[in-house]
């Protein structure tokens, strides 16, 4: 008790003078503020309200900055129990209430004292808590015990302990009075961003790629006019432990925003930093311009591979069937190209202009952080005009530990344009192709590839046999 009457009161710090937040995409973020506090000198309380009501306690730091009047942090806490009927209610058990309860024009008024919580938190299996209601016990002033009264409760005060707002709390002690520039970091809950790309055809081989930043704060605090910085990168995180119950909050609205992003490596991962303050408000879901390219030459494919939409036939199987040929967009992350920057993890919509001037969806894909210099490939769909069959045509077992196989694969072209398909064929173990149509390509240790160019209309097979041995 008298350790407590020696400490003064600070009071609150000042709204945050700079604000820098780094949003991971792995769903949180890293925010950084610089407030100002006057000291008073001794062992004194200081609070700051205005954080995310999803922070991570444990990450919590606070100093002076170099020149400023430094203090000791003796203890810090972090506290939620935020003011809501529910809670009111919960710490009012043992005090006096009273019930308004209305029939028509008539007022009721019952008095007494509550005797029992309306709802009680349990820890479930899983750790996490849960909330169970049990109804209200009165005891009026008359010695009646009401169960389960409704009406419109009263309380004389609020019970000690709630706030109104998740408040950073530190016991702290000076060596001297004045004032002070503080530095306050802590990693939040709730933030997170992706990006997304659209890629339109002109249709002759070239292509334009406009990249987006959708940033989504739901962690319960907004910034304004904050140094905005997005890390791309797989972070190694141990997940904390979540003793608190979130509800859960959807992001709305949207905001758009000018290109100004400025990319810097940063140990093995890629930082994007904002050119401009923004304001990132909770829940919020704001849209930045990344990047943007145009005239990026761009190849399209067509794939015949029979692994990706059927199972290998297994000895004594006929492995036929119809193959869509699956369709490729390929193109190379550099300056040549039109890009060349490092391309953060995200989702990619392909459009392409119809003969009236309308853009229409074409397929989407996924590409992963994606370092410049690198070929990326997309898969937009399948072929509706080449089309291809596949059948095992022989079938000769030459050992206990050998097999020769036949196959023929048939490709169709009814396009009025010249197409080149590429066809995979798949094989284990120790194999060789003893007889062929044509050349082939072999890629890696299980895979052939044979190359098809078609004319309009035209149908070519690709026939081989082949030996394996185990």
């Amino acid at each position: 008790m008298v350790m407590i009457g020696l400490i003064a009161v600070a009071g609150l710090a000042t709204a945050p003078s700079q604000t820098e937040i780094t949003v991971y995409n792995s769903g949180f973020g890293l925010v950084k503020e610089v407030r100002s506090i006057h000291l008073k000198q001794g062992r004194q309380n200081l609070n700051i309200e205005d954080v995310a009501s999803m922070i991570e306690p444990t990450s919590v730091s606070i100093h002076s900055q170099a020149g400023s009047n430094p203090f000791s942090v003796l203890e810090q806490n972090y506290q939620y129990d935020l003011i809501s009927p529910q809670a009111i209610l919960n710490k009012s058990v043992g005090q006096k209430v009273r019930f308004v309860r209305r029939f028509g024009t008539q007022r009721d008024v019952l008095e007494g004292t509550l005797l029992s919580s309306p709802t009680s938190v349990v820890a479930s299996p899983d750790g996490q808590n849960q909330s169970t209601y049990n109804g209200m016990v009165i005891r009026t002033d008359d010695n009646r015990i009401v169960l389960d009264p409704t009406g419109e409760i009263e309380v004389k005060e609020v019970p000690a302990g709630l706030i109104s707002r998740p408040t950073l709390m530190w016991d702290i002690e000076a060596p001297t009075a004045g004032d002070s520039t503080v530095e306050l970091s802590y990693i939040s809950q709730g933030l997170n961003w992706a990006a997304d790309y659209v890629v339109t055809l002109d249709g002759i081989g070239k292509s334009d790629l406009q990249g987006w930043v959708t940033l989504t704060n739901n962690s319960g605090a907004t910034w304004d006019n904050a140094k905005l910085k997005l890390l791309a990168g797989d972070v190694n995180r141990v997940q904390p432990r979540v003793n608190r119950d979130f509800a859960p909050m959807l992001a709305s609205g949207a905001a758009g925003g000018k290109a100004g992003f400025a990319e810097e490596s940063l140990f093995e991962y890629h930082l994007y930093s904002l050119e401009r303050p923004a304001n990132v408000r909770n829940h919020e879901t704001k849209q930045l311009t990344l990047l943007e390219g145009h005239g990026i030459p761009i190849e399209k494919k067509l794939i015949v591979d029979s692994i990706t939409s059927q199972y290998y036939p297994g000895e004594g199987e006929i492995g036929t069937g119809d193959v869509k040929p699956q369709v490729r967009l390929e193109f190379t992350n550099d300056e040549k190209s039109g890009l060349g920057l490092a391309l953060p993890k995200g989702k990619v919509k392909v459009y392409q202009r119809d003969k009236s001037g309308s853009v229409q969806l074409l397929g989407e894909d996924q590409i992963n952080h994606t370092p410049r210099n690198e070929r990326i490939s997309l898969v937009v769909g399948r072929s509706f005009d080449v089309v291809s069959t596949r059948k095992r045509t022989n079938f000769t077992r030459i050992s206990d530990r050998s097999v020769r196989e036949s196959f023929e694969i048939e490709v169709r072209n009814r396009k009025e344009s010249d197409e080149t398909v590429t066809v995979l064929e798949r094989h284990w173990g120790d194999w060789s192709i003893t007889e062929r149509s044509q050349n082939f390509e072999k890629l890696d240790s299980n895979t052939a590839q044979f190359m098809v160019t078609l004319k309009p209309n035209e149908v070519r097979k690709v026939i081989y046999t082949v030996e394996t041995k185990w």
